[in-house]
């Protein structure tokens, strides 16, 4: 039982680690990402594949539920046709660990034909993605967290941090309020503490 807890012990340290060392690395180009989208006059849209696209799922999720509406599109969708939904006001962030996954690559000639700024996330920034892109959020890290160091697992976290971190940032800078978090999500726990401290702060207001 002991090497099990040291196991799963080990992957959560492997991760942690991996996200403070993050932290301390966070340049000049995040900000420059935060000034994209604090000028984008469209959507954003998130495209990956794989870990990377479940990622970017969330990452859609968090910016339309803090005030900037994101839509992500499959990278392999993209190229039979979902491209349709981005405008040249859109800005599109595409996610790859790697910084070379054929189908997001493939989306990037559609992309710049469109005309939409493109900010890349990727542990590579000499990669090919990165060099396609108009801002790069490079990371780095010591190994992913399973035994075989292969499964997307250290990576993804990265990826997930970065995308919350932007979002809560741009929310913070567009003064993205409680009612307005209301609007977006009434529904559950949650839209249930925000109507009532709503109601309260009206009760006092009487």
């Amino acid at each position: 039982m002991m090497k099990i807890v040291e196991s799963i012990r080990s992957a959560i340290e492997t991760e942690a680690v991996a996200l403070t060392n993050l932290a301390k690395y966070i340049d000049q180009a995040y900000a420059l990402a935060i000034q994209c989208l604090l000028d984008c006059q469209g959507k954003v849209i998130i495209i990956g594949v794989g870990k990377s696209g479940i990622i970017g799922r969330k990452m859609a999720a968090s910016f339309s539920s803090t005030g900037k509406p994101a839509l992500f599109v499959h990278a392999a969708e993209a190229v039979h046709g979902d491209s349709g939904v981005i405008e040249q006001k859109d800005l599109v962030i595409l996610i790859s660990n790697s910084g070379e996954t054929q189908e997001v690559l493939a989306v990037l000639p559609i992309i710049k034909k469109i005309g939409s700024k493109r900010i890349a996330i990727t542990s590579d920034k000499n990669s090919t993605l990165a060099a396609s892109c108009d801002v790069i959020l490079s990371y780095d890290y010591e190994r992913e967290a399973d035994h075989l160091n292969l499964a997307p697992t250290t990576s993804s976290v990265l990826a997930l941090a970065i995308g919350d971190a932007i979002a809560v940032t741009l929310s913070g800078l567009n003064n993205f309020d409680k009612e307005q978090f209301y609007t977006y999500h009434p529904g559950g726990s949650l839209g249930e503490q925000l109507s009532s401290s709503s109601r309260e702060r009206k009760g006092q207001g009487m």
